[in-house]
């Protein structure tokens, strides 16, 4: 049996701005991302199996990731495909949260490499509101879909 690509599903929380809508990103936490910016931020997002429906594994990440609940009305977006052939899912929904208030979870990972050290390091390590066309510059190449159906979609 063929094993099924990984998946994930996410939120993107935007909020009206003048002059531009304004969308909601994190920068993953770890060592691996600490230098990078420009194309390093992402939706909310994280992985789910098969036994779990899409929408609410959306959510439950982004409490996850951030600490805060998200409701309202969920507006399916066409998924992506990354670089490295995951298919990332995503709702897009208007809201606002203050990112000064965001509280990761935390993953433990081996660091420095071959150490035999494990290290606990936040899922996300910054949050902040981006105008679309600063967003476009930040997130994740492949994410920059997201944000054309949204400025379609309002």
């Amino acid at each position: 049996m063929a094993k099924s690509k990984k998946q994930s599903a996410g939120i993107l929380l935007y909020r009206p701005g003048v002059p531009e809508p304004e969308v909601f990103l994190v920068h993953p936490g770890g060592p691996f991302w600490k230098n990078k910016d420009e194309g390093a931020w992402t939706i909310p997002k994280g992985e789910f199996d098969e036994s779990e429906d899409a929408l609410a594994a959306a959510v439950r990440e982004f409490k996850e990731e951030t600490g805060f609940n998200i409701m309202g009305e969920f507006k399916p977006l066409v998924p992506v495909q990354q670089k490295a052939g995951k298919i990332v899912q995503a709702w897009a929904i208007q809201g606002n949260i203050n990112e000064a208030n965001v509280q990761s979870n935390f993953f433990e990972m081996e660091w420095p490499p071959k150490s035999g050290k494990k290290q606990s390091f936040p899922e996300i390590d910054r949050a902040s509101w981006f105008r679309l066309s600063e967003a476009r510059e930040k997130i994740n190449s492949s994410q920059v879909q997201f944000l054309d159906q949204l400025i379609r979609m309002i």
